[in-house]
């Protein structure tokens, strides 16, 4: 049996596992919620999350394909970056994934994994940390963006409503104080 068969038969229990380690990352309350509560309307974050690594893995069995996997990661970690996480927190999922599929090889005796292919499965999941990392990063800014564009509209709507109720300030004189 090849290692992508054993990742193959094993698909489940990974997701499984790999799911509630994802789920441990969070606060205890939101943790219970995102294990417990099965409708994807009710908990659309658990939901991604579960629909996002069942892709992943499915990624990874054969060979990983970053632009195949990247709307997958993009989905996972667009939650996570509007969430408290620092990216090396937020990216931390991926490397869990090893740690995983290791207790899943000790599990079974009747499987051996060569160590080359042990290496190989560490260097697709190492491939898909950077480009967690990069797609992180992408999210971030694009939030940085969102909010400085929300500032700047606050800001001119706040001039705007000014100028309209004062009139525009004169620039050679301060404006009066009113007591």
């Amino acid at each position: 049996m090849t290692l992508e068969t054993f990742l193959s038969e094993k698909k489940p229990a990974i997701a499984e596992k790999w799911f509630h380690l994802i789920l441990a990352t969070y606060p205890a309350d939101t943790s219970n919620f995102l294990k417990n509560q099965k409708d994807r309307f009710t908990n659309p974050v658990g939901h991604t999350i579960h629909q996002g690594i069942e892709e992943i893995l499915d990624e990874l069995i054969h060979v990983v394909d970053i632009g195949k996997v990247s709307p997958f990661l993009d989905s996972i970690l667009r939650v996570r970056a509007v969430q408290d996480f620092t990216p090396s927190q937020a990216v931390s999922f991926i490397f869990s994934l090893k740690s995983v599929i290791r207790e899943e090889l000790e599990g079974d005796k009747n499987f051996a994994v060569s160590p080359g292919e042990l290496r190989e499965l560490d260097s697709r999941i190492d491939s898909l940390a950077l480009a967690s990392f990069d797609i992180f990063e992408r999210c971030r800014e694009k939030l940085y963006e969102i909010k400085a564009n929300e500032l700047r509209r606050m800001t001119f709507r706040l001039v705007q409503r000014a100028n309209e109720l004062g009139g525009e300030p004169d620039a050679e004189s301060p404006p009066e104080r009113k007591q």
